[in-house]
């Protein structure tokens, strides 16, 4: 039987109910700073594993914009240090790490660049995140282009 936290007072569960799986704060950021950018996206996309939480369709770009503590980031010092609950959240956020990887092998196997990013890196560098995005895309329109080459290295076009 699984042992689930037990909530130690009214403000620890007040803040557990104020989590929320789409619209967090680093994504409506990130969503932000993408739309200035010129970089049109879909979100919270349901049609495909994960539901990336910011889809570029065009360049087959799926982005997730992952919180530290439940994606496992330094995942090996940090459950060290967790004191209440311990067996509950060590095996919650092993389990997230590893649906997060079963996650990207599914969207690479159908031909999509998944790039993730931890919430204190899209707080502390957004243009950085955004300049990571516009090289996926960059990368991506190189191979699209470059599948057009014959092995000679000539341009064939199909129009």
């Amino acid at each position: 039987m699984k042992k689930y936290p037990v909530a130690e007072s009214a403000s620890r569960s007040f803040n557990m109910k104020r989590i929320r799986g789409r619209n967090t704060s680093i994504e409506v950021k990130l969503r932000k700073a993408l739309w200035r950018s010129g970089i049109r996206y879909r979100k919270n996309c349901t049609r495909l594993p994960g539901k990336p939480d910011i889809v570029i369709s065009k360049y087959r770009i799926a982005v997730f914009c992952d919180g530290e503590f439940w994606h496992g980031k330094d995942w090996e010092n940090k459950k060290r240090r967790i004191k209440s609950n311990k067996d509950y959240w060590i095996e919650k956020i092993e389990r997230n790490i590893a649906r997060d990887n079963e996650i990207n092998q599914k969207l690479n196997a159908l031909g999509w660049m998944v790039i993730r990013f931890w919430g204190n890196d899209i707080k502390n560098d957004i243009d950085g995140c955004v300049d990571d995005i516009k090289d996926a895309i960059f990368n991506s329109t190189l191979d699209c282009h470059s599948s057009r080459f014959a092995d000679n290295g000539i341009f064939e076009f199909n129009g």
